[in-house]
Parts: structure tokens; sequence; C-alpha cells
């Protein structure tokens, strides 16, 4: 039985791991594809290659994204804040046990701010 849920784990870790590399290339060739298109003919800049437009989309993303999720990122932060906000005194600290068990070191969410007139 553990070994199923083991294997069923490693499989999906694979699988997203398989994912995550093909997005990156078509991402990158896309990048890549439409640079080469348009830069030299717009602005007479050199072609690109496929590493070079990888790096371009990695720091693309460093300056303008980050990485600390998408938006929902925030979505899923609100509805978590929802939830907290709605848990008894006993179920929060229930949940902070779970956190700090399972993920270590674990705060409260701060209060929502409330606008004041």
């Amino acid at each position: 039985m553990m070994e199923k849920m083991i294997q069923r784990r490693v499989s999906r870790a694979v699988k997203i791991v398989m994912m995550v590399i093909i997005a990156g290339a078509l991402f990158g060739l896309i990048v890549m594809s439409l640079w080469n298109w348009l830069m030299p003919l717009l602005f007479g800049w050199r072609t690109i290659t496929f590493w070079q437009a990888l790096g371009l989309v990695v720091l693309s993303k460093i300056l303008f994204g980050g990485f600390r999720g998408g938006p929902g990122h925030s979505r899923w932060r609100r509805g978590m804040r929802e939830r907290w906000e709605q848990m008894t005194p006993e179920q929060r600290e229930k949940m902070r046990e779970h956190l700090q068990a399972c993920c270590g070191h674990f705060e409260a969410p701060p209060a929502p701010k409330t606008q004041q007139p």
C-alpha cells in the first residue's frame, strides 16, 4: 500500500518536471522566434539563440514578475485569510499546531486593515 503511494508521488513529480521542461522549452522557442522575426527588421538588432531567449525569459521574470506566484497566488492568500477569520480560537490553535508540525515556523496572518474615514 505504501509502495503504491510512493510510486504515485514519484510518477506525479516526474510528470510535473517533464511538463515544466516542455513548457519552458516551448516558451523559449516562442520568444526566440518572435525576437528573430521582429527585432532585426524593426530595430536592426541581431538574432538570438534559444538559450539567449530562455535567458531573456528568466531575466524578465526576475525583473518584472518575481517568483512569488502569479495572480492566483493573491486569490489563494485572500481565501486563506477569510477562512482563518471564520475559525474559532480553538480551530486556529489546532491549525497553527498542524502547520508547525508539517511546515515548521508559522505565524498567524495579520489582521486585515480597515480603512477609517
